[in-house]
């Protein structure tokens, strides 16, 4: 049986249950579709509303593609992209390289840290290539 987080509510607790249940990221539209087939019976705005507040509360964060969608995951999960550009191809990095960066404490003094997030954009391997067939 999942863990009941104090101060969430019933709602918020099955989101993040079905984001902890997926081993990828998720868009707002597949949470929703998911939730509707486990007979979780919550609207479209109602599931983009609950993903601020579990972001607000540092439970969820969420990463925007170039393409403009937004993918959601658990916060427990420090997973960071390479993200292609041009067909939107996405690689985990294997690890965090800056976990255990420190800031500086006179600049987060009055700042409650919750999450980081961390993406490179750039060119894969095959799109790098594609182009640069265009230009000769």
């Amino acid at each position: 049986m999942p863990e009941k987080r104090v101060g969430l509510t019933a709602r918020q607790q099955k989101i993040l249950e079905e984001l902890n249940d997926c081993p990828d990221e998720m868009s707002g539209q597949k949470l929703h579709r998911n939730l509707l087939a486990s007979a979780a019976n919550m609207g479209l705005t109602t599931v983009y509303r609950n993903l601020r507040t579990l972001q607000q509360k540092g439970l969820v964060r969420c990463r925007n593609l170039p393409t403009g969608e937004t993918l959601y995951s658990p916060v427990n999960r420090d997973h960071h992209h390479l993200t292609c550009v041009d067909c939107g191809r996405t690689m985990v990095l294997k690890s965090c390289p800056i976990k255990n960066i420190q800031l500086p404490k006179a600049q987060t003094r009055n700042f409650e840290l919750l999450f980081h997030t961390l993406e490179f954009f750039g060119l894969c391997k095959s799109c790098h290539q594609r182009q640069e067939a265009i230009e000769i």
